[in-house]
């Protein structure tokens, strides 16, 4: 498991991106070395809303050269339509509302 964190939470040296949220915008980190080069990754979140978070997240996987899989998700919010800023990846989600 590897955590991807608001800015300023994580140790050592990260990798940012920022991204727009349903209320404003947000920097989101990783650390530069908590994947391997070419390592599958499958994102899970608990929420899946207007995309903007996961869409951060793939980035992040990408930046330090990982490969993102697909993503997993607990619950879906249909109307917000998020799924189409991640539609390039696999995705699951356990409920869509």
């Amino acid at each position: 498991m590897v955590l991807l964190r608001k800015e300023g939470k994580l140790p050592g040296k990260t990798e940012k991106t920022s991204y727009t949220i349903e209320y404003g915008k947000a920097v989101m980190e990783i650390q530069k070395t908590a994947l391997n080069r070419g390592e599958q990754v499958v994102i899970c979140d608990d929420l899946l809303a207007t995309g903007g978070t996961a869409k951060a997240a793939a980035v992040l996987v990408e930046k330090v050269k990982a490969k993102v899989t697909g993503f997993a998700f607990i619950i879906e919010l249909t109307e917000l339509n998020g799924i189409k800023e991640i539609s390039n990846y696999k995705t699951i989600s356990l409920v869509k509302y």
